[in-house]
């Protein structure tokens, strides 16, 4: 797995060694960032259900400015900080560990992008909603990403943001929301 793009393009990112992930792929990253555009230069990122930092990664490489990636696995964390260290984004990068409620409960300013990639089957996608919203962490121009199951679309208006895209790739789907 590598970055595809922008500053750190071709770089190496790896994943836990025996644990069960599942990092976005090449080609859905790519994907994700030609539907994102040019909103990524000069962005303020959140990476939430981090993993890898593939996403978060992939934005830093490609001019955003700063990415706050959170995750609640130590092998995850512990393959993060490898690989922000192999692209030398650690002046770029903030590393929080625990439980995304508490990480959108301690935000302090909103987000230009945030990447929302939980696990398929736990459920964490109605209460990561509903926090974004009610703390108001995704600016008024802001975008949230989300990969999700494609068999498990995701309602085109969901606790105050409005779908604008969905695409889907193999058993992947990505939706843009946006705020209502």
């Amino acid at each position: 797995m590598r970055i595809t793009s922008g500053d750190f393009k071709y770089r190496r990112l790896i994943a836990p060694k025996g644990y069960d992930s599942r990092p976005t792929s090449e080609k859905v990253r790519e994907a994700v960032f030609s539907m994102i555009g040019t909103n990524i230069e000069g962005a303020n990122v959140l990476d939430l259900f981090a993993g890898t930092g593939s996403l978060g990664l992939e934005a830093l490489s490609r001019g955003a400015d700063k990415c706050t990636f959170n995750d609640n696995s130590s092998k995850s964390l512990e393959a993060l900080r490898e690989n922000i260290e192999n692209c030398k984004a650690e002046g770029w990068s903030t590393v929080l560990r625990g439980d995304f409620k508490r990480t959108l409960d301690k935000a302090t300013e909103p987000f230009d992008i945030i990447f929302l990639d939980p696990p398929y089957k736990a459920g964490f996608y109605d209460d990561a909603f509903k926090l974004i919203s009610e703390k108001n962490l995704l600016k008024e121009d802001g975008l949230l990403i989300v990969e999700h199951n494609k068999r498990d679309g995701l309602d085109d208006k969901k606790a105050g943001f409005v779908k604008i895209k969905e695409k889907r790739y193999g058993s992947v789907g990505v939706s843009v929301f946006k705020l209502a």
